[in-house]
């Protein structure tokens, strides 16, 4: 139940010897992957992750989420990146961008202290205000801005609600192993804890606890996920680039980026993978984002996003590759119906499914963007299942490491991120901070 690679339409755009020339890299890429000698290879724990992962973690958190379904109808996952895309993005795949909305035995899922904004964080409170509610709080140090100002609230509002010894029983951190501001509070208040391995990062982190927990409590089978995987990881193990569509993907999206393409959209034609296109970003664009290289990741859903930036996507600059995710069997289908007076004139269109449909959009927009200078790459996911959603992370994961090491960097870090910090750290006047503030308010008088 793997994903699989599609290159038929890039001929025109990649020639056969470009792929030779690249092969070389890309089994270098693989060992240095592999063998731990390439930049960043403390952050290697998700290579093997489907097979190796605790399974006595794994078991308690499936009996965490199903205490949490059992006795919460609200349930409020707060964290930031890499601590709550994934997850969000799993479950708007396997279930439904309308999850909440759903009849369903499983608890409303609400992802806060991804922002700053104080509207959607009382909007938040309000909507578990009356209902029984449990939190997963996910941060490895514990001292994150948003994360941390969320958790004070919802910490606060369950404490007054259940008292402290039944509030601490609805509160799961997910957390550093041993050390953190986090862990400590978590054994001091004695939080069941879940913990982010040290050899994970964030954006990889989907198929840890991070992910699993909110996942298993919207009612997904994760042992499924990750059996799909574990089906990737073995699939796409192969140094051998004619045999490896992972590394097919890498390779690909560094020989168009040579070739001077500086941005690749990520398309599907399914709306519950919006999520999902928002996750690969910050993948990609962590990732490879460093030292003024890499492709800037967009997202675009089809055929909505047809009617705004397909235009550009036609005509404009002709700096865009395209990758488009095609899920070959819908989770829900219907039939066209036959209308007797053909208003709409689409009774051409009775009798044929809705995915018949949108397949012939997916087509006809495919040789479109192609005739229009736009390669397209195409990655085709079997259905909507946990295996099939597990094998395409593994697939995409594995591809932005090795996509990293084509382009000569760490695929791991992420030291951008930390500029807007101290900056914000400086000007609300955290401790520590004193001397930047000064110069920062004076930079913005200027």
């Amino acid at each position: 139940m793997s994903v699989k690679l599609d290159m038929h339409h890039l001929s025109g755009f990649i020639d056969d010897e470009e792929y030779e020339g690249i092969a070389p890299q890309v089994r270098l890429a693989h060992e240095m992957l592999h063998d731990g000698t390439g930049l960043g290879s403390d952050f290697r724990g998700w290579i093997r992750l489907p097979e190796t992962y605790d399974k006595n973690e794994f078991d308690r958190i499936l009996k965490a989420a199903e205490r949490i379904r059992s006795n919460s109808q609200a349930f409020v996952v707060i964290g930031i990146g890499g601590s709550y895309l994934g997850a969000r993005a799993a479950i708007e795949f396997l279930k439904s961008q309308n999850y909440n909305s759903l009849k369903k035995d499983t608890p409303d899922i609400y992802f806060i202290g991804n922002s700053l904004s104080s509207t959607t964080l009382t909007e938040t409170l309000e909507l578990c205000k009356g209902k029984d509610v449990s939190v997963n709080v996910i941060s490895k140090s514990g001292t994150t801005t948003e994360p941390s100002v969320a958790f004070r609230f919802f910490r606060s509002q369950l404490e007054k609600k259940y008292g402290k010894a039944e509030a601490a029983k609805r509160i799961y951190c997910t957390t550093d192993k041993a050390h953190g501001t986090l862990k400590a509070l978590a054994d001091r208040e004695k939080y069941e804890t879940f913990v982010v391995p040290d050899d994970v990062g964030g954006r990889y982190s989907v198929l840890t606890a991070v992910g699993l927990l909110p996942i298993a409590v919207s009612g997904a089978d994760i042992s499924s996920l990750m059996k799909g995987a574990a089906a990737s990881m073995n699939e796409f193990d192969d140094p051998d680039l004619s045999k490896n569509d992972c590394y097919r993907y890498a390779a690909i999206r560094n020989i168009l980026y040579r070739r001077g393409k500086e941005v690749e959209i990520l398309a599907s034609y399914e709306p519950r993978f919006q999520m999902m296109g928002e996750w690969w970003k910050q993948l990609f664009s962590e990732s490879e984002g460093k030292d003024n290289k890499g492709l800037f990741p967009a997202s675009c859903i089809f055929t909505t996003d047809l009617h705004s930036l397909g235009q550009y996507i036609q005509q404009g600059r002709r700096s865009l590759m395209e990758t488009v995710v095609i899920v070959d069997k819908p989770a829900e289908d219907l039939v066209i119906e036959k209308d007797a007076d053909n208003a709409d004139g689409l009774n051409f269109l009775a009798g044929q499914k809705m995915s018949y449909v949108n397949e012939k959009a997916f087509e006809g927009t495919l040789l479109a963007h192609t005739d229009g200078g736009v390669p397209n790459t195409i990655i085709h996911v079997p259905d909507f299942s946990e295996e099939s959603l597990g094998s395409l992370i593994y697939f995409f994961e594995k591809a932005c490491a090795v996509s990293g090491y084509l382009l000569g960097i760490n695929p791991f870090n992420q030291p951008g991120v930390e500029s807007y910090k101290k900056n914000m750290f400086a000007l609300l006047g955290k401790p520590g901070y004193e001397g930047e503030k000064a110069v920062l308010e004076a930079r913005l008088k200027k």
